[in-house]
């Protein structure tokens, strides 16, 4: 894995930054070259993606991370990538055409913090309803939900 993160670190130079957490590597990357880092990890045999998900840090902007984990097969080993956005209305590369799988993590992502995955072919709610309004994993989110709940229905 060191081989990779040093010809990700000449590739990329300062627009990639690796660091250590804990036992797993994590590699923060820009937005704009998202798409460009994983497109090379993945030649570079890491042709996992295991998950992609966010994180919410209401106090601090940017406010959202997004986060990628990557698995090389071979070397039995992790990648963590990161990617900060922030502002009103979050965005940032799809990956789905680099990673099948990326497909309906970037929608349930979408669905739940509001991130828009610009290119995603087809970004819609996966888990809300669509008429839903607002994104339940915010931080920000009202506790008690926007509508009640119908009436539970029993046959």
């Amino acid at each position: 894995m060191n081989e990779i993160l040093e010809k990700l670190q000449e590739t990329f130079g300062d627009r990639v930054n690796v660091s250590q957490s804990i036992d797993q590597t994590v590699v923060h990357v820009a937005a704009a070259e998202i798409v460009s880092v994983v497109t090379f990890l993945k030649s570079q045999g890491l042709r996992m993606l295991i998950d992609l998900s966010a994180v919410d840090y209401l106090q601090r902007e940017p406010r959202f991370d997004v986060v990628y984990i990557l698995y090389h097969l071979e070397q039995r080993q992790w990648l963590r990538l990161l990617v900060q956005v922030g502002g009103e209305e979050p965005q940032v590369p799809s990956i789905a055409h680099v990673f099948a799988s990326a497909n309906w993590a970037e929608r349930e992502c979408y669905d739940m913090f509001g991130i828009r995955f610009r290119g995603h072919p087809d970004l819609k709610r996966i888990l809300m309803p669509d008429d839903w309004q607002g994104h339940p994993l915010r931080k920000d989110y009202p506790l008690t939900g926007t509508d009640p709940l119908p009436p539970l229905v029993r046959e």
